[in-house]
């Protein structure tokens, strides 16, 4: 069995480094991470953020579609009805980063429900919309040999707008759509909130998996922090199932970033890796 590689979110931890993305490479870098993840780098011009993973030996391996227009209360386009143009807008920005930074992965959010119609009919529209740009997104993305993500957002603690909030709802939709570089988000914090029953769901939805995320549950802090999930468990069993791909350390800190990876220097040690992820992995 490999070991699991993992990635910074640099939208979340090494905050004491400073707001921009490109502040916490370095950080990351020291602590034994060797890849990292962002949500939305748009801030930053995108060679400063490739010069910056350069110079600390970090590759970037995931960033988000733009969400969309803040003052809205947009949080992505992709099944938002009449934001068609806004998305593909948005996705040729989030492709043009991806080719700079060489990151491989673009999540395509999904958006949240508008406010003031009839639920259901809506959800229908918003399903149709959301397969339409998908299938335009994996055009896209094929061209740069890129790998689309979509990934369910729980709608109980995080956000009861969103569109996308269960695996089964958003493997259904990957499904027909049909597209081999469109994959599955698999973010613990998220499915354990809505579903629960981590084994058999990661076990279900293993082949449409294209990243995974980690938080603990319910307050979405370090993975030893207290709460509902034994993650050296759910470690071996990604291990067990032969998952390759990165795992993002999508959590707010309690404290000091560096002093909360006890949990990852753990794994590494347990591993044999010394510490740090390894740096020879692709």
């Amino acid at each position: 069995m490999a070991p699991l590689r993992f990635a910074a979110n640099l939208s979340w931890l090494f905050s004491e480094q400073g707001p921009a993305p490109s502040q916490r490479l370095e950080a990351a870098a020291r602590a034994g991470f060797r890849a990292a993840e962002v949500a939305w780098p748009y801030a930053e011009p995108a060679a400063r953020l490739a010069a910056a993973a350069r110079a600390a030996g970090l590759r970037w391996v995931l960033l988000n579609t733009p969400p969309g227009d803040a003052a809205l209360g947009e949080l992505g386009l992709a099944a938002v009805p009449g934001r068609q143009d806004a998305f593909r807008e948005g996705l040729e920005l989030a492709v043009a980063y991806a080719r700079e930074l060489g990151c491989p992965r673009v999540h395509l959010m999904a958006g949240r429900v508008p406010r003031g119609a009839e639920r259901a009919a809506l959800l229908r529209d918003m399903e149709a919309v959301f397969v339409e740009n998908l299938r335009h997104a994996a055009d896209v993305l094929a061209r740069e040999n890129l790998v689309g993500l979509v990934e369910p957002i729980n709608s109980r603690l995080t956000d009861p707008r969103y569109f996308l909030d269960t695996p089964e709802q958003a493997a259904a939709i990957l499904r027909r759509v049909d597209r081999p570089n469109l994959r599955l988000q698999l973010d613990v914090f998220h499915w354990q909130i809505m579903g629960g029953n981590l084994t058999a769901s990661i076990r279900a939805h293993l082949p449409l998996i294209g990243h995974v995320q980690v938080a603990q549950v319910p307050d979405r802090c370090e993975p030893d922090s207290p709460g509902e999930l034994s993650f050296p468990y759910l470690f071996q069993l990604l291990e067990e199932l032969g998952y390759t791909g990165y795992v993002g350390c999508e959590y707010r800190p309690r404290g000091d970033t560096d002093e909360g990876l006890g949990w990852l220097r753990a794994y590494w040690e347990s591993r044999g890796l010394g510490g740090a992820d390894d740096p020879t992995s692709p």
